[in-house]
């Protein structure tokens, strides 16, 4: 073995041997069900309010708009690659064919945990995004029972959704909308009511059978661009990192509570597995030390069949993020690149000036894709974190069934 190799097989030993140990977690499951808001929406808003979605998003991997808002791929697509099942197809997409067989995304952008009102970005709040799956699973059941065999290639077995992971990412819409008309404290409030909504939204999914349920708490609101540029206009509002405080602050307050909350239901329903993933501490390491993480980050499982295929150079070199808050598409230069007024990939006639939000050259070198949502490479790090098991209650890194390969 030549010193390259040696190298390699340490930096190895050394991630699997530094990771948890528990016993609570089995990654096997033959299906999937997510609910939430733009960070997992593969396509709902889109199809359900009949908007475009064009290029530059979307312009990593897929090489076309996904329907996503990102360059590339979303955390959920990650995960989802790992455990081995397809990308989850959007509910209320009629068109392209879609198979449902290994479950289904009911997230939608702009999605909120309370009931949407007639200015909300999504009519598909937490609770209808639940209405939709009930009816869906009727509904699959139904056609199943009545045609034989003719959609089995499409539709969940009966036993899917009992032993189907269901993936819940919303919240952020609800903190950070608040903002615009309440002051800190009044957001505070207002999170124990937000709470009982997603309390009473659990209870229905586990009625219905759901029973290994997964739950990301939100990220470091403070730290988007969209919220800097409002409210992070007075330097002393802002945190040693360039973040908005108070955002941060309830944030913070949000996931204690959602934590207490998630651990009281499982106390509640002992026979369901609830798993609580800390994103807040994800993305706030990846802000913080962004210079660390990158193109060529290592991550703490290798598939050791697979390491011939890459250059052991692009494993040992970790190459960092260059910008931890600017957006990479947006308008108007350092520090942030954002303006509320035009969205990615949008023309407007800004002052009196056509402008065009364009996308930087090398969105692998951004954190922010713009201005709300991270890039793909920000959320391949986001997931590799998750899978580490560390950022989870309970933690379940040794329960993993697969190794996180590397891909260039």
């Amino acid at each position: 073995m030549n010193i390259t190799k040696m190298k390699l097989f340490y930096v190895i030993l050394f991630f699997i041997s530094s990771l948890q140990i528990s016993n609570s977690i089995d990654f096997n499951y033959p299906s999937a069900f997510n609910f939430g808001d733009s960070n997992s929406d593969t396509g709902d808003l889109v199809a359900g309010l009949g908007i475009r979605l064009d290029l530059p998003n979307g312009q990593n991997s897929f090489k076309t708009s996904s329907q996503r808002f990102c360059d590339g791929r979303l955390v959920i697509d990650f995960l989802m690659d790992e455990m081995d099942l397809p990308f989850l197809n959007p509910y209320l997409d009629s068109l392209g064919l879609p198979n449902f067989k290994k479950g289904c995304n009911f997230a939608a952008a702009g999605s909120t945990i309370l009931p949407a009102n007639p200015t909300s970005v999504s009519p598909f709040s937490f609770d209808l995004q639940i209405s939709q799956f009930i009816r869906f699973k009727s509904r699959a059941i139904e056609l199943l029972s009545k045609t034989g065999r003719k959609y089995e290639k499409y539709l969940p077995p009966i036993d899917y959704y009992s032993k189907g992971l269901y993936m819940i990412d919303i919240g952020q819409n609800d903190i950070a909308g608040a903002f615009y008309s309440k002051t800190l404290d009044q957001v505070l409030a207002s999170i124990p009511s937000i709470l009982e909504t997603f309390e009473a939204g659990l209870k229905r999914l586990y009625e219905e059978g759901g029973r290994n349920i997964w739950i990301h708490n939100t990220g470091p609101l403070g730290c988007l661009a969209q919220n800097i540029a409002k409210f992070g206009t007075d330097s002393t509002k802002l945190d040693e990192f360039g973040c908005v405080s108070s955002h941060n602050q309830a944030a913070k307050l949000f996931n204690l509570q959602l934590h207490a909350m998630s651990n009281k239901f499982q106390a509640q329903y002992p026979d369901a597995n609830v798993t609580y993933v800390d994103i807040f501490s994800i993305k706030s390491n990846l802000i913080a030390n962004y210079s660390r993480f990158g193109k060529h980050f290592t991550k703490p499982l290798i598939d050791l069949n697979h390491l011939e295929n890459v250059g052991y150079n692009k494993i040992l070199n970790v190459l960092g993020f260059e910008k931890p808050l600017m957006a990479c598409c947006g308008v108007g230069g350092a520090p942030l690149n954002y303006d509320s007024r035009i969205t990615c990939g949008q023309t407007k006639v800004l002052d009196g000036i056509s402008v065009t939000a364009k996308a930087c050259n090398d969105s692998s070198e951004y954190i922010n894709w713009d201005g709300i949502h991270y890039t793909e490479a920000a959320n391949e790090f986001v997931s590799s974190q998750i899978l580490t098991g560390k950022y989870s209650d309970p933690p379940f890194s040794d329960q993993m069934p697969f190794f996180l390969t590397l891909k260039f």
